[in-house]
C-alpha cells in the first residue's frame, strides 16, 4: 500500500482536536528506526492518542515499532500480537471482548497497568466499529475545584466481574464465578502520576466507591464517567485498513462502538509495560 507517509523522513504532527488526538505522519522506516521514539513518547503523554493513517504495519513491523516505545509486554499466554476480534477461530477468548464496548482502561487488575497500546486495522466491520478514546488527564484538569476536593482521597473497588453485567445482565452462576476468580483491586479515583499530573480512574470495572452508600457511590461514578466522556475530551477513530493507533493507557479510557459481531472485524494489538503503579 502506498501512502502519504511513505516519503516523510521527518515527523509531522497535526492535532485532531484541542484536547485529544494527533495524526503523526512519518515514513515507516523512520518510525521503525526509533529515531523519533522520544518525541513520540512525549507527544503520546501530552495528547493521549497518536494516529498513523494507513501506515500498514505487518506484525513484525508492529512489534518492532512497539519495542521502540518502551519495554515490550507479551500477552499472558505469551503471544506477541493479540487478535482483537469476535471470531472464535482467531481468538478463543473472544467472549471477554464483549466488555470492550464499554469505557475502560487495560490492565487495571494489575499492580502496574499497561503503559501504551497499539492497534492496527486488518479487517473492517460492515458497519460501526469505531474505537473511541477519552483523555482522563484533561477531564480531571477541567473538573470544577469543588469536585476535585470531593473526590481527592477516594478510592473505588474494581473487578472484572463488574464489567460482566454491562453485557450480560443475568449471567450464569458458573460465568460469574469464572469472572470473580480474576480478582478485584482497590484504585484511587484520582491517579497522581510521578510527573505530578493527575488523571481520573473510572470505567466499567469500577463497582463502588469505598465507604460511600450504594446510591451515592453510583451517582458519583456515573457523573464522573459522564463528565470524562464528554465531546471535548473524546476522539472517535473511524478505521481504514492499515491504520495504526497508539494510546497512552495511563491517561485515557477507550471503548469499541457497536458493530456486527459476525463481520470479522480484526485489529492486531501490541503493548508496552507500564512504568508506575496507580497511587
Amino acid at each position: 500500500m502506498t501512502t502519504a507517509n511513505a516519503t516523510l523522513d521527518r515527523l509531522e504532527a497535526t492535532d485532531i482536536s484541542p484536547l485529544i488526538g494527533t495524526r503523526g505522519h512519518l515514513a515507516k522506516a523512520a518510525l521503525l528506526s526509533g529515531e523519533y521514539a522520544a518525541d513520540l513518547r512525549e507527544l503520546l503523554e501530552r495528547r493521549g492518542v497518536v494516529v498513523f493513517p494507513r501506515i500498514d504495519f505487518n506484525d513484525d513491523e508492529q512489534i518492532a515499532f512497539t519495542k521502540t516505545m518502551g519495554r515490550f509486554l507479551p500477552e499472558m499466554e505469551g503471544q506477541e500480537v493479540y487478535n482483537i476480534t469476535l471470531d472464535k477461530s482467531l481468538n478463543q477468548k473472544s467472549e471477554y471482548l464483549r466488555g470492550s464496548l464499554y469505557w475502560h482502561a487495560d490492565g487495571t487488575m494489575n499492580k502496574v497497568p499497561i503503559g501504551a497500546a497499539i492497534l492496527s486495522s486488518k479487517v473492517l466491520p460492515t458497519w460501526g466499529g469505531n474505537t473511541e478514546f477519552c483523555n482522563t488527564y484533561a477531564a480531571y484538569d477541567a473538573l470544577p475545584e469543588q469536585d476535585k476536593k470531593q473526590i481527592e482521597g477516594l478510592a473505588a473497588m474494581h473487578s472484572a466481574w463488574t464489567s460482566l453485567f454491562y453485557y450480560e445482565p443475568e449471567p450464569s452462576y458458573a460465568k460469574l464465578e469464572e469472572m470473580i476468580r480474576i480478582g478485584e483491586v482497590e484504585l484511587p479515583l484520582v491517579w497522581t502520576h510521578r510527573s505530578g499530573r493527575k488523571s481520573l480512574m473510572l470505567g466499567c470495572t469500577a463497582h463502588h466507591v469505598i465507604g460511600m452508600n450504594p446510591t451515592e457511590s453510583t451517582r458519583l461514578l456515573v457523573r464522573l464517567r459522564d463528565w470524562a466522556t464528554r465531546e471535548p475530551f473524546v476522539y472517535s477513530h473511524e478505521w481504514s485498513v492499515g491504520d495504526a493507533v497508539m494510546w497512552d493507557n495511563t491517561g485515557t479510557m477507550h471503548r469499541a462502538m457497536p458493530y456486527d459481531p459476525d463481520c470479522g472485524r480484526l485489529l492486531h494489538r501490541t503493548k508496552t509495560a507500564g512504568e508506575e503503579p496507580i497511587v
